[in-house]
């Protein structure tokens, strides 16, 4: 991307005719903008047109309103062989400043008669190719963070966090729609974070299927999706919801089961070192509630031994923050 980047500058230098190349969606025309924002013609219109299915009249109307400025023909692989001779005869004498993008391969399509070789070779003066976003994983990581600090502020939301495997699954995702893909899957994130956190389960099924399946290597470990123990835990701990709401009446229910019960204080008892007292507070159970809460342990056979939490080191611990801020109010 610096290599591109330095393309980039070289071109906005001048008023040579550009074409960029690359799968759908890794930024051509973000690129073109660029140029043209960099480049002398910046204070003239810039204007897009999708070539694909577009009339002689559109693209003749777009050429002469771009006057003085560019016009960036968007997959000008897709023009018919009679548009491609109008555009060619514009460029003899328009003052206009051409920047064409594709993601075929037009230098296969001359000998097919596909595409004019020497329309071809009037707009490949600066040839720009943009890798797909599977082939620049380390721009990955800081694209996801920009664009979820873009849409939050766009949408007037605070910039959520990302918990490790959700990150992990973003980052094992091979983007088959690049830019355009990740700039969505941004937005989602952003408008469906709960209490400002973004869950593995609130991916799109594709990333985490992905996510869930084995590395190339023995030793590679998926993605774990997070089991309903996982999810309930964390209604709890991060988004602050009651014992009574998320575990009592689901169990009372019998959609959660005796098992699951368990996971979850054994869970909630290594957090809190085997303090029940702390496990009330952490589960969001008022204090006049203490009793009822001990009672409905007991009685279901959930009630945990004390000492083997104990014994356990603070470093294995590790308490959400939030959580971990509730716990140190509460002592």
């Amino acid at each position: 991307m610096q290599e591109i980047q330095h393309e980039l500058e070289c071109a906005a230098r001048s008023d040579a005719k550009v074409l960029i190349t690359g799968e759908s969606g890794v930024g051509k025309e973000v690129v073109a903008r660029l140029i043209h924002q960099q480049g002398r013609r910046r204070d003239a219109p810039f204007i897009a047109l999708n070539c694909a299915g577009v009339s002689e009249s559109a693209l003749s109307g777009c050429l002469e309103q771009a006057h003085g400025g560019t016009v960036f023909l968007d997959e000008v692989g897709e023009l018919s062989l009679p548009m491609q001779v109008t555009l060619l005869r514009f460029l003899e004498h328009g003052d206009v400043r051409i920047i064409a993008s594709t993601k075929r391969n037009l230098h296969a399509e001359l000998s097919d008669e596909q595409f004019r070789e020497d329309l071809y070779y009037r707009l490949n003066v600066i040839h720009i190719v943009i890798p797909p976003l599977r082939d620049r994983k380390e721009d990955l990581s800081l694209l996801v963070t920009e664009f979820i600090r873009t849409s939050s502020q766009a949408h007037g939301f605070e910039v959520p966090t990302l918990l490790t495997d959700t990150r992990d699954a973003l980052l094992a995702y091979s983007w088959p729609g690049n830019v355009r893909e990740l700039k969505h899957v941004a937005d989602r994130m952003v408008i469906g974070a709960r209490s400002g956190v973004v869950r593995l389960a609130d991916l799109p099924s594709e990333i985490i299927n992905i996510a869930m399946q084995p590395g190339p290597s023995s030793s590679a470990q998926p993605v774990r999706a997070p089991s309903t123990t996982d999810r309930i835990f964390e209604r709890m701990t991060i988004d602050r919801e009651s014992f009574w709401a998320v575990v009592y009446e689901p169990f009372m229910a019998r959609t959660l089961t005796r098992r699951d019960l368990r996971r979850l204080i054994v869970r909630g008892l290594q957090q809190t070192r085997g303090n029940y007292r702390l496990l009330v507070q952490l589960f969001n159970v008022d204090a006049a509630d203490c009793k009822r809460f001990l009672s409905f342990l007991h009685k279901h056979e959930c009630h945990r031994p004390l000492q083997k939490f104990r014994s356990v080191p603070v470093s294995a611990q590790r308490v959400n923050r939030r959580a971990r801020r509730s716990l140190t109010k509460a002592s």
